[in-house]
């Protein structure tokens, strides 16, 4: 209990406040009501403006890739991506249970189905030693792709998410899914400006898919992108997510089901305000950890770090308790000294909607339902 206790005091004192501390709060020290202003003068406040091309331009460059596509939100990024790779109704997606709803109802959404597979403890993020598992045991590879031997359907993805932002093992996990023909998409909606072997989260996947909503490290209010070296792809998600329609300079003609998937004028105005402070919000979230490292390595309640070879941007910081009973008396005590904390989201496949879902045991993911906490990790 004690602790606790100390714990609730070490976060009052380092963002030097007894009353409500949340979770992730925005930081809005840039140029947003500027850029803000602007486009409200302008009068392009919609789906065309300056600043939607410029968030995509900025995207391309943080991520390092070829084409970046603004979308409305993260899930509808994560919908349009799967497509993109092949997704089909009918299909089957491999993805894991310990993840936030967006990435199985993204799935759904396209008519198919996950395959809940389990997670690495230290990433908390899609193993690659499952799905090999699991392939092994399920895995029928043809020619024109890998099918499920339990169910017969095409296995036409596969969609890891970086959990809180921590990069998944995905060398391991490419080897993998490059033999059995399945392409990647990386769930990458919490790991803006994360790093995997020095390369971009959301660059190493067939296309990797952003959440810019409110409690993200970088915020638009809403808002995602899509990111792929694939410039056709990128080309055909543009289109896609743009209601499909041909250009011509006055006639309306879509040729395929499209979505209005566009992001607004003004979202995208306060994205490139955000997007110019990534850095410093880094360097700010990083220190932060250092000092959630230092105070916890005493405190007998273990600090979640990044693993080796990543860079994590540290969006959400998390802790591990002992059990699910500590785990609770924790978040019972935190919450009620005003120090808002939450436990990591319940497996998927407790849902109603997914209870049929195909899955491995889930050791690990069940592990970390029972002890992660996530604890106050706003930019000081």
């Amino acid at each position: 209990m004690q602790h606790i206790k100390d714990t609730i005091t070490f976060i009052q004192d380092i963002y030097k406040t007894n009353e409500f501390i949340p979770l992730h709060a925005p930081t809005f020290n840039g140029n947003e009501k500027k850029y803000l202003l602007e486009t409200i003068d302008s009068t392009f406040v919609s789906s065309v403006g300056s600043y939607v091309d410029q968030f995509e331009e900025m995207m391309t460059a943080i991520t390092k890739t070829k084409k970046s596509v603004a979308v409305v939100n993260g899930t509808a990024g994560i919908q349009v991506a799967l497509r993109l790779v092949g997704v089909s109704a009918g299909d089957e997606v491999i993805t894991q249970a310990l993840t936030f709803v967006a990435t199985a109802n993204a799935i759904a959404y396209n008519r198919a189905s996950p395959i809940f597979l389990d997670v690495d403890l230290d990433t908390m993020g899609l193993s690659p030693e499952a799905v090999s598992q699991f392939l092994e045991e399920f895995g029928d590879l043809r020619e024109e792709g890998c099918f499920n031997k339990k169910t017969g359907k095409k296995i036409s993805a596969c969609l890891p998410m970086h959990t809180f932002g921590f990069p998944v093992h995905l060398d391991e996990l490419k080897t993998i899914c490059d033999a059995w023909k399945i392409p990647i998409v990386e769930d990458a909606a919490e790991s803006l400006g994360s790093e995997y072997k020095n390369k971009p989260t959301g660059s190493i996947g067939e296309l990797g898919v952003f959440s810019f909503n409110g409690n993200k490290i970088v915020t638009c209010g809403g808002g995602g992108a899509i990111v792929t070296n694939n410039e056709n792809l990128g080309v055909k998600g543009k289109y896609l997510t743009t209601t499909a329609k041909v250009p011509h300079a006055y006639e309306f003609y879509h040729d395929e089901l499209g979505y209005n998937f566009r992001m607004p004028n003004l979202n995208a105005a306060l994205a490139c305000a955000q997007l110019e402070q990534l850095n410093s919000f880094l360097i700010d979230k990083r220190a932060l950890a250092e000092d959630y490292k230092s105070f916890f390595a005493t405190s007998g309640i273990k600090f979640r770090n990044e693993s080796p070879h990543t860079k994590a941007n540290y969006w959400l910081m998390c802790v591990e308790l002992e059990n699910l009973k500590e785990r609770d008396l924790f978040l019972s005590e935190t919450n009620n000294a005003k120090v808002m904390t939450r436990p990591i989201w319940q497996l998927m496949y407790r849902l109603p909607m997914y209870q049929h879902c195909q899955r491995d045991e889930q050791l690990n993911a069940q592990f970390l339902e029972e002890r992660i906490v996530n604890i106050p990790s706003s930019v000081r």
